[in-house]
C-alpha cells in the first residue's frame, strides 16, 4: 500500500532566513553583553559617593583639634573629594607597613595620602602620583652634643627611625658603606616621639623630613639639624599597584591644578611656614599692654562676663593669650579676632563680625561658658575652670582621653594637677593610639592654661580694691603715668 507524500508546510529553505535572523540577534546580544565593562575605580568612587583615604595620625598628615579634623594631607585630600563631589572617609594606619597592607587589600582604601616619598621598595607596592611637596631628609641631634657633619659621624650613635620609612631605607644603604652605623626601627612611635626622644636625650639621632621638623621644632627647644642627608625628595599620593589609571589621572590633574592656582603654596605656608603659636611674652610686655590696650576693651569684657557669669579678668586673660588684645588679628589657620574664634564657632555663638572686638569678646565668653557647662558635674572649682580652659584649647574629646588615662593610672580625673600630667601623652603614639580621639598636641593646653593662669593672677592682683575708694576699686585701672602692675612696696617689674 502506498502512502501519498505530503510536502511539509515549510521547506528547510524557508527556515534559513529566520535562523539567520535569530543567530544574528543572539550574536549581537552576546556581543553587547561582552562589551559591558565593570566600572573603573573613579566611576566606583563616584557611584559610591565616598572617597576612602588611608593616612597617618600625625601633625603633618591628619589629626583632630578643637576646630575638628585638620592636617596638611587632610586639607588637601578634602579638596580633592570636594572636587569629585563625594564624601571623604579618612582611615588611619597603625604604622607604615599597615598602611601599605591596607592599600593592597581587596575592598581597601583607594588612595593613600600620608606624606609618602617614592622609593624603589615602595614602588613595588603602590603607584605614585605627581609630586605636591618637596622635602629634605635631615639628621637631627640634641643641642649641646657633638654635631655630626657627614654620614661617617653616624657611626656609634644611638639612632631610631620609623619602621618602614624612607629614612630606614637610607640608613640601610649607608650601612653598606659604613658598617659601624647601627640603628633601630620602631612602629610604636611617630615623628613627634622621635623629636621628643632626641630633645630629652633618650636617643642620639633620628631622621625626619624638613616639613615635619618645621612644624614641630618649636615644641622641642633642644632639637637641631645636624645636616641634610641627600637632596630634596618629593612627597606623593599613592594608589594600589593593580589599580586602573582612572583615579590616578584624576589625582594628577587635581594636584597640577592646586599647584597652578597657588592653593598648594598656601597650605605649605600655613602648616610649614613660621609656626604661629603664642607663648608667654614676659611680665614687662604684659604690663605695657595692660596700660595701652586693655582700657579699650575692659568694659566689653566686664559686660560679657556679667552676661555669662564668668570672671571678666579670666576672659581678659584668655583674650591676651589668644591675640595680645589685638582685635584685627588673623592667624594662618583662619581663626580671627581678639578671642581668635573659628568661623564655625563664631556662627554658633551668634558672631557676625569676628573682627569687631565687642562681638568677639561676647562670642568667646559665650563659648567658654558653654564648654565649661559641658564638663561633668564631678569636676569642681577651681579645677573646673582649668579643665574648661584646656577643653577650650584642645577640644572636649581629647580632654576626656586625658582624664581616662589619669584614671587608669590611679590619678584623679577630676583634678587638673593630675590631668595635666596626662595631656602631653596625647602626642606620643604609644599612648594616643589607645585613645578614642587619637593624636593631639597635648602639651599646648598645658602651656595655654599655665599662661592664662599667670595673666589672670596679675589681673586679679591689680584689680583688688586694696585701698577703699581707690581708682582700682572704682574699676579705673589705667591712669597715665601710674604703673599699677607693681606692688606699692616693690619697684622691680613683675
Amino acid at each position: 500500500m502506498r502512502f501519498a507524500y505530503t510536502a511539509p508546510m515549510f521547506s528547510p529553505s524557508d527556515f534559513r532566513p529566520r535562523c539567520a535572523k535569530w543567530l544574528i540577534a543572539t550574536g549581537i546580544f552576546l556581543l553587547l553583553g561582552a562589551c559591558v565593562e565593570k566600572p573603573n575605580t573613579l566611576e566606583r568612587v563616584k557611584e559610591d559617593g565616598v572617597l576612602r583615604v588611608v593616612t597617618r595620625n600625625s601633625p603633618a598628615t591628619y589629626f583632630q583639634d578643637r576646630n575638628g579634623e585638620t592636617g596638611f594631607e587632610y586639607e588637601l585630600v578634602k579638596r580633592f573629594a570636594d572636587d569629585l563631589g563625594v564624601e571623604l572617609k579618612i582611615e588611619t594606619a597603625d604604622n607604615l607597613d599597615d598602611l601599605f597592607d591596607q592599600m593592597n587589600k581587596p575592598g581597601g582604601p583607594v588612595l593613600a595620602a600620608a606624606g609618602l616619598v617614592s622609593t624603589e621598595n615602595r614602588a613595588k607596592q603602590v603607584r605614585f602620583s605627581h609630586s605636591y611637596l618637596e622635602v629634605t631628609p635631615q639628621v637631627i641631634y640634641r643641642n649641646g652634643q657633638s654635631r655630626p657633619t657627614d654620614p661617617g659621624d653616624l657611626v656609634g650613635k644611638r639612632i631610631l627611625v620609623l619602621k618602614g620609612s624612607s629614612h630606614a631605607e637610607q640608613l640601610a644603604a649607608l650601612k653598606v658603606k659604613y658598617p659601624g652605623i647601627n640603628y633601630e626601627e620602631s612602629d610604636q612611635v611617630e615623628v613627634v616621639d622621635l623629636l621628643r626622644m632626641v630633645d630629652e636625650g633618650q636617643i642620639d639621632l633620628t631622621l625626619v623630613d624638613s616639613n615635619e621638623l618645621a612644624m614641630n621644632q618649636v615644641y622641642f627647644p633642644n632639637v637641631r639639624v645636624a645636616f641634610d642627608l641627600g637632596d630634596g625628595r618629593d612627597q606623593r599620593w599613592a594608589v594600589a599597584l593593580g589599580a586602573d589609571n582612572s583615579l590616578m589621572n584624576e589625582i594628577n590633574t587635581f594636584l597640577d591644578k592646586m599647584q597652578k592656582n597657588g592653593m598648594l603654596q598656601r597650605l605649605k605656608d600655613r602648616y610649614y611656614g613660621h609656626v604661629d603659636v603664642l607663648g608667654y611674652v614676659g611680665a614687662y610686655t604684659f604690663a605695657q599692654h595692660l596700660q595701652e590696650r586693655l582700657p579699650k576693651y575692659e568694659k566689653h569684657f566686664q559686660a560679657a562676663a556679667k552676661q555669662e557669669q564668668v570672671d571678666w579678668r579670666l576672659l581678659a586673660a584668655i583674650g591676651y593669650q589668644e591675640s595680645l588684645w589685638q582685635p584685627a588679628v588673623t592667624s594662618k589657620t583662619g581663626v580671627r579676632g581678639l578671642m581668635m574664634l573659628t568661623q564655625s564657632t563664631a556662627q554658633a555663638m551668634g558672631v557676625s563680625n569676628r573682627l569687631d572686638a565687642k562681638q568677639s569678646i561676647q562670642g568667646g565668653a559665650k563659648y567658654f561658658a558653654y564648654v565649661k557647662d559641658q564638663l561633668e558635674d564631678t569636676i569642681q572649682e577651681p579645677d573646673r575652670t582649668w579643665m574648661a580652659l584646656a577643653s577650650y584649647n584642645i577640644g572636649t574629646g581629647h580632654l576626656d582621653d586625658a582624664r581616662k588615662m589619669a584614671e587608669s593610672e590611679g590619678l584623679n580625673p577630676n583634678k587638673w594637677l593630675d590631668v595635666k600630667k596626662m595631656l602631653p601623652r596625647l602626642s606620643q603614639k604609644k599612648w594616643y593610639s589607645k585613645t578614642r580621639y587619637g593624636y593631639a598636641r597635648g602639651g599646648e593646653p598645658v602651656s595655654f592654661v599655665a599662661n592664662i593662669r599667670r595673666y589672670y593672677d596679675i589681673l586679679t592682683w591689680v584689680t583688688q580694691p586694696q585701698l577703699e575708694g581707690s581708682q582700682v576699686a572704682e574699676g579705673n585701672l589705667h591712669v597715665p603715668g601710674v604703673d599699677k602692675t607693681k606692688p606699692p612696696e616693690e619697684k622691680a617689674p613683675l
